[in-house]
């Protein structure tokens, strides 16, 4: 039994059930009886509005409504609702707000192709199978904050014209977002990726923020586009990371790394200060991309290629011996009594034999 504060009329068919009442009834819609349910369908077209807050809708009920409207719904509220079997918003419409927060769906949820023309929440929504949103279009914002996701997750092809925030969400199984395209800022603060997430090929309009995201598995962020800054600050990649970008900042402060660590960098800027790098790690560059800070870094195996390094802070580094450069532009060479200062004992020349 759910105890909820909540702020709406609840179902008077029992005292467990937290259900939105529809009027004249005084009970929720999975508590009418075959009657009322059929009053409350009938006056339903495209476009109306749809309240199921901490509703047990079931297949037959779902499909019902989904009938009635034409697969276009208005303003649509499930918060807290309960979805026992298969979800299908395939291909729906939904032309007002819609919410899904604290809902828990039991089993597979699809909304594969599904329209959002204005904005969408799943805040704390439970999957305890896998969520779909395949191919799906966000006119608004959309919020994932705090899901959990135990099945698979498959954001591929979707569009978000605006802002999109996924803060501490939890996903358990394979995770894409290839070819996913996020017009405005995304925000992925906290996550956590259990197991293997790609990004690949997708765009990020403005901010693509991954600050302290946890990668338990692997993390493919290769290529990428994003407008104006990447952060993986305090992020955390057990068996590696593969990062492609350009044209934009990209923070990798205190980035550690369990595996194998690639960055390619084209016309961009990166700052790793303070990363710690267990395993191999290569940055490499083109089109005048440029590391600005090394500073603290610890990682005995670091090689920097085709980078302008001439503003690089290289003060801290744990491993100088393993810091290998080839094609790189570095700063002019101190005169005088600068020399004492050691600035060549942190450069070593790659191995050529």
């Amino acid at each position: 039994m759910r105890t909820l504060d909540v702020g709406w009329v609840t179902c008077a068919a029992s005292p467990e059930c937290a259900g939105s009442a529809r009027q004249p009834y005084g009970r929720c819609l999975a508590h009418l009886d075959a009657t009322e349910l059929d009053e409350v369908v009938r006056g339903l077209s495209p476009g109306s509005a749809v309240d199921l807050r901490a509703t047990v809708v079931d297949r037959d009920l779902l499909e019902r409504i989904l009938g009635a409207t034409r697969g276009r719904l208005g303003r649509a509220r499930f918060d807290w609702a309960t979805f026992p079997e298969s979800v299908r918003f395939g291909d729906i419409t939904f032309g007002g707000d819609v919410s899904f927060d604290h809902a828990h769906f039991g089993r597979l949820a699809s909304f594969f192709n599904a329209r959002f023309a204005r904005n969408v929440s799943f805040r704390e929504a439970r999957f305890d199978r896998g969520l779909s949103l395949h191919g799906v279009a966000v006119t608004g914002h959309a919020a994932f904050d705090r899901v959990s996701i135990d099945g698979d997750a498959l954001f591929g092809g979707a569009l978000f014209d605006r802002t999109a925030s996924f803060e501490c969400a939890d996903f358990h199984g394979f995770v894409t977002f290839d070819g996913t395209g996020f017009a405005g800022d995304a925000t992925l603060r906290g996550c956590r990726f259990r197991r293997t997430v790609s990004f690949r090929k997708t765009s990020f309009g403005g901010l693509a923020g991954f600050d302290g995201a946890r990668f338990s598995a692997g993390g493919y962020l290769a290529p990428i586009s994003v407008g104006r800054h990447l952060t993986l600050a305090g992020a955390w990649a057990g068996k590696g990371l593969d990062v492609t970008t350009g044209g934009c900042s990209v923070d990798l402060r205190r980035l550690e790394v369990g595996g194998r660590l690639n960055v390619r960098l084209d016309d961009a800027e990166a700052d790793l200060e303070g990363a710690t790098l267990h395993g191999p790690a290569t940055v490499r560059g083109r089109d005048g991309a440029r590391v600005t800070s090394l500073h603290e870094v610890d990682a005995e195996e670091l090689e920097l290629a085709d980078l302008d390094l001439s503003t690089c802070l290289f003060t801290g580094i744990r491993h100088p011996e393993g810091l290998r450069m080839s094609g790189c532009a570095l700063a002019a060479v101190p005169r005088g009594p600068r020399l004492g200062l050691r600035w060549w004992s942190l450069w070593r020349a790659p191995d050529h034999g």
